[in-house]
């Protein structure tokens, strides 16, 4: 695969996956959410699709849960299948067109199709089950084929670093947009969360940005400019992912941190209808100063190393989300701003939850192709990786949040995510060293030189 040696372009690269990235958030924050009215203590009317639960909110906790494993399952098989793929246009474009439509399709039809206008209809749980199975086996499709050219199209370690935080940095922009745009559409504009969701269906055509810039010759048997290389399997590929301890080791922190996330990502609406705060105001100040924040942890990185500073943003992080579950004590005079403060506290930790999963697995996979000469660990660890998001997001969002809806328990959900985040705070003290070392510069001169 030709590098991309020109900021300009590689800045350009690094915002491709802004769109669909959006569209995942809103199906996993909104539209998963829009199923169950219970939970909601306001403007259910707006937030969800019919005002009452028409799914079986305890099955379609479960089967929410078995979807997103099998979204993490069918990552491994993927990464082979396209580490693979014989076409004439070159692996990873094929793999994102392909992902790309069925993304979109079935995204449309989970907003406007629902099969009965009933109450706990066992129909819609499975119609939306398998809806929701299709758009995350599409969007995995789509999106690992474009973190997999994070180790191969660019030159060395110091432009992966730059595009993952170029991503990182579009990942608080979608974050942001779905966050402080969508309450605004719904609460101010009126429109229902269907409707919404469709307005931000264009978005997804930043994804064509790599149909352009990945420069990827032919792999198609026969042709004169094939790429020769042997064909890697997926076992193979599965089993040298897995003989990584420092990388599964790694796995095991990001699934701590990633449960209490996504338990407070896709209960976020019920938390804020349960309290008196502007969800927008809140969310603004979280993502807004997110690109400072992370200058302040790459500076972090530098002088002592990644595990300093991860450990300093699931803090900063832990603390915030501590603060606002106590939002509920506030006077109201002081309300807002005490919500913002705690906003912009875990603002401190949001940017650098992004850089990291594209910043760790990237580079062990580039050491794994340099040091072994591997090509299936490109794609691998990032499927790896996905699987062990997937599980620990599915029994975050599917179980635990559905539960907690039906409970009585959203109004401790950011306590709950806080004491997760602590958790993989801990665990990092056990970091291997050469992951806790990432980023730091020992001779800042002669690096300079």
């Amino acid at each position: 695969m030709k590098k991309i040696t020109n900021r300009k372009l590689l800045l350009l690269y690094g915002c491709s996956g802004i769109g669909v990235n959006l569209l995942g958030m809103i199906m996993g924050s909104y539209l998963c959410s829009a199923l169950v009215a219970s939970g909601f203590e306001s403007r259910s009317e707006l937030w969800t699709f019919l005002d009452k639960d028409i799914v079986v909110v305890l099955l379609w906790g479960v089967l929410n849960t078995i979807v997103k494993i099998f979204d993490g399952v069918i990552d491994i098989p993927f990464a082979a299948f396209f580490d693979n793929l014989k076409t004439r246009f070159g692996r990873r474009r094929p793999s994102i067109v392909i992902g790309l439509v069925f993304t979109l399709a079935s995204y449309v039809l989970f907003a406007l199709v629902t099969p009965q206008n009933a109450e706990n209809s066992l129909l819609n749980t499975v119609w939306y089950a398998f809806i929701l199975m299709v758009f995350y086996a599409s969007y995995t499709l789509t999106m690992l084929a474009y973190y997999a050219t994070f180790s191969e199209i660019v030159e060395n370690d110091k432009d992966r670093a730059f595009l993952s935080n170029t991503k990182s940095v579009c990942d608080v922009v979608y974050f942001s947009l779905s966050f402080a745009l969508v309450p605004v559409f719904v609460n101010v504009v009126g429109m229902n969360i269907r409707y919404v969701a469709l307005l931000f269906l264009p978005c997804a055509a930043t994804m064509l940005i790599p149909l352009f810039l990945i420069k990827e010759p032919s792999t198609k048997d026969g042709a004169v400019d094939a790429v020769k290389e042997e064909r890697v399997s997926l076992l193979h590929s599965l089993a040298y992912s897995f003989k990584d301890r420092n990388y599964i080791f790694w796995l095991c922190i990001l699934s701590v941190m990633n449960f209490g996330l996504q338990l407070f990502l896709s209960g976020i609406n019920e938390f804020f209808s349960t309290t008196d705060v502007d969800m927008t105001f809140v969310m603004a100040s979280a993502f807004a100063p997110v690109p400072f924040t992370l200058m302040i942890y790459n500076r972090l990185m530098k002088k002592r190393g990644l595990k300093f500073a991860y450990q300093y943003a699931l803090l900063m992080f832990s603390i915030g989300m501590s603060m606002m579950f106590f939002s509920r004590f506030i006077p109201s005079a002081f309300l807002t701003p005490f919500a913002v403060l705690c906003g912009i506290i875990t603002s401190f930790g949001i940017g650098a939850f992004f850089s990291v999963t594209y910043m760790i697995p990237s580079q062990l996979a580039s050491e794994a192709v340099t040091r072994d000469g591997e090509r299936g660990a490109s794609s691998m660890y990032f499927a790896v990786q996905g699987l062990f998001e997937a599980i620990s997001a599915g029994l975050a969002t599917g179980i635990v949040l559905n539960s907690l809806k039906l409970y009585g328990g959203v109004p401790i959900l950011t306590f709950v995510v806080a004491a997760f985040c602590m958790a993989a705070f801990l665990l990092a003290f056990l970091m291997p060293k050469s992951i806790a070392r990432l980023g730091k510069q020992t001779d800042g001169v002669r690096e300079k030189k």
